[in-house]
């Protein structure tokens, strides 16, 4: 049989040959540092034989798929340590996740930090037996035996979703450990070399409050002792740059219990986010977008035309006045359809682009609540475009580039997911299909790689997600363009072609922060609260030596404030030593520091953060140099 290679080669081997034996044939070190192997597009064991031509490629931990693998197995590793130490322990889910992994455990022992180095060293006395993982497939009511005899009523839970007529049910044994398990795995559990256990939190079995509360331990592995420790370093760096924690330090926003998951923004705060709302403003008037804004609060007979109280009402917040049922809006979109459906569209009005900064709440749970990355109330920088199908890759091409161009002002070069129907979908198969070809054809037609994400579009169409990494090589998905051909259905939207003919227009979803609060922890963590000069929230603080400067300091900052410039005022009667470093932990742009010398020659000694001393300069010239830097954006 055939089998082609990533870069095209075709080789001949025998039927039953096994992602290791191509693997070895290629080259031995390609076989020690293989993990899985992808056949048509499938991630399976090394072990497993292939029947038939295939296209195949062997993952290591260089391949984003091949980490997940390597994760997962070490979250089966971690697992068994558990259970060794802890017998009776009983486990819910463990899998990979965007940094290393997790597993969600019920034991009568509230675990401490200082049981997670026992289970540590438990993991690596079981790592050094090097027991394989080895696949079990067998019927649902086996699985369900196996798992009643052991008492763990979660993978019992589990078993109740799998139909195995869909797919096979399959369990993984390394040593004396089991779990029901998909897979694929690492070949044996010598393989994890380097791990560490991280955290424990709390967590509801399935995310329902009502259920019992388990406990997670989080953690994260490489092959390689130095990768552990550069990730080590980046979570201490992490920890620093928490925007949880500058954002209080520098004054931007906190969180009271008496609203939980909504940020209650301080002035300094709302000048990040009324400068990100100028830029987005602006950028949407550049690219003839109309704004919009509609209400809040919304009758739910919306949401049941929508798709989103059969598919979404457990996420939302409702209210009951005058014997209705109401919904704070957890999205935009339905509303914008009443807009278009005020007047009657010709195909020459179209493509037709509201945009709408609007207030959202989601019913997040408690647990789930982090900061400003998940919140219950959030602002979108939403937009909704409908236009004719013959339009569709032209629009795409210009939202595509609209965004790259956004996050070049930040630095952050964007990565792009394609993801398609999910399992509990709204609408025909049909559209989706044509959705899904229209959003690849738009990413294949501008040259821009990405990859696919099987079953994590929207309910209502598929969508490309696009992820940037910040300064600690951290992904985060902000922006989104869905492309949606069920809500004009649904909301009889129609315009009248060129032959006097009624069509149903197509529909585009788009955020380009995706919402303000996530994309701010972002840029405050990215830069450490350390924000380019035009973002932030004091440019430049004045301060004399003594107060025989004052009268001239005063001057400079009424001169500043004049020319647009954010400027504070430092009057405190502290030596000069102090005050600047205490604006270096406010981690202000630049400091301006005045003597006497600074007095007599009309001009400022300057001070930049983290950089220190720059000399002395005229007043205007430091002034054109600094609008220069706000003008251009520059990070």
């Amino acid at each position: 049989m055939n089998i082609t290679l990533p870069n095209g080669d075709v080789k001949e081997y025998a039927k039953g040959v096994t992602g290791y034996d191509i693997a070895m044939d290629i080259s031995p070190r390609l076989a020690s540092d293989a993990l899985a192997v992808k056949v048509d597009g499938k991630v399976i064991d090394l072990n497993r034989s292939i029947t038939s031509d295939a296209t195949v490629q062997i993952l290591t931990f260089k391949d984003e798929e091949g980490k997940e693998v390597y994760w997962h197995s070490t979250s089966h590793l971690m697992a068994h340590a558990v259970e060794s130490l802890f017998p009776g322990a009983k486990f819910g889910v463990g899998p990979a996740i965007e940094a290393g992994f997790y597993y969600d455990i019920d034991i009568d022992k509230v675990l401490v930090p200082e049981d997670l180095e026992k289970i540590e060293n438990k993991m690596r006395e079981i790592a050094k037996e090097d027991k394989p993982f080895q696949r079990v497939e067998l019927s649902k009511d086996e699985a369900i035996k196996q798992f009643t005899e052991k008492g763990d009523e979660y993978k019992l839970d589990l078993l109740e979703g799998f139909d195995e007529d869909e797919e096979a049910i399959s369990l993984y044994e390394e040593g004396s450990f089991t779990d029901l398990c998909r897979g694929p795995h690492v070949p044996s559990a010598g393989r994890l070399k380097y791990f560490k256990l991280l955290n424990i939190s709390g967590s509801y079995w399935r995310g329902d409050a009502n259920n019992k509360q388990l406990q997670r331990i989080y953690g994260v592995s490489f092959p390689k002792k130095k990768d552990l420790e550069e990730h080590i370093q980046l979570l201490e760096e992490a920890k620093k740059r928490d925007h949880r924690k500058l954002g209080k330090e520098l004054d931007l926003f906190s969180f009271h219990d008496i609203s939980p998951g909504a940020p209650f923004w301080h002035p300094r705060g709302m000048v990040i986010f009324k400068e990100l709302e100028t830029l987005i403003r602006d950028v949407l008037e550049q690219n003839e977008y109309d704004e919009i804004l509609t209400p809040i609060l919304v009758k739910k007979e919306l949401w049941e035309q929508s798709g989103h109280w059969e598919h979404y009402q457990e996420n939302m917040f409702l209210v009951e006045a005058e014997e209705q049922v109401f919904g704070l809006k957890p999205m935009n979109c339905p509303e914008s359809t009443y807009v278009y459906n005020t007047k009657v569209r010709s195909y020459r009005d179209l493509p037709l682009r509201y945009s709408e900064i609007g207030r959202n709440h989601r019913n997040e749970l408690t647990g789930a609540l982090n900061g400003m990355f998940r919140v219950r109330q959030f602002h979108m920088d939403d937009a909704h475009i409908f236009l004719r199908p013959d339009q569709i890759l032209d629009e795409l091409t210009k939202l595509l580039k609209m965004v790259n161009n956004f996050y070049k002002i930040f630095g952050f070069e964007p990565s792009y997911k394609l993801s398609t129907r999910p399992e509990k979908a709204l609408g025909a198969v049909e559209l989706w299909n044509t959705a899904e070809e229209g959003l690849e054809e738009a990413l294949k037609a501008n040259e821009i790689p990405y990859t696919l994400n099987p079953g994590d579009g929207a309910f209502y169409g598929p969508k490309i997600d696009i992820s940037i990494r910040d300064a600690l090589k951290r992904s985060w998905q902000l922006a989104t363009i869905q492309l949606d051909f069920n809500l004009p259905e649904r909301f009889e939207l129609e315009y009248i072609d060129e032959n006097n003919e009624r069509q149903r227009p197509v529909m585009i979803h788009r955020a380009i922060m995706g919402s303000f609060e996530r994309f701010i922890a972002v840029l405050i963590e990215h830069f450490a609260g350390a924000f380019p000069v035009w973002l932030s929230p004091i440019q430049v603080a004045v301060m004399p030596i003594s107060d025989n400067q004052m009268q001239y300091a005063k001057d400079v900052y009424a001169t500043l404030r004049e020319n647009g410039i954010r400027t504070e005022l430092d009057e405190r009667n502290e030596k000069i030593g102090y005050k600047i470093r205490d604006w270096e932990v406010h981690k202000v742009p630049y400091m301006l520091i005045i003597g006497e010398k600074e007095v007599q020659a009309n001009s400022v000694a300057v001070r930049k953060h983290k950089e220190g001393d720059e000399g002395a300069v005229p007043l205007d010239e430091f002034i054109g140099r600094i609008q220069n830097e706000i003008q251009h954006k520059q990070s």
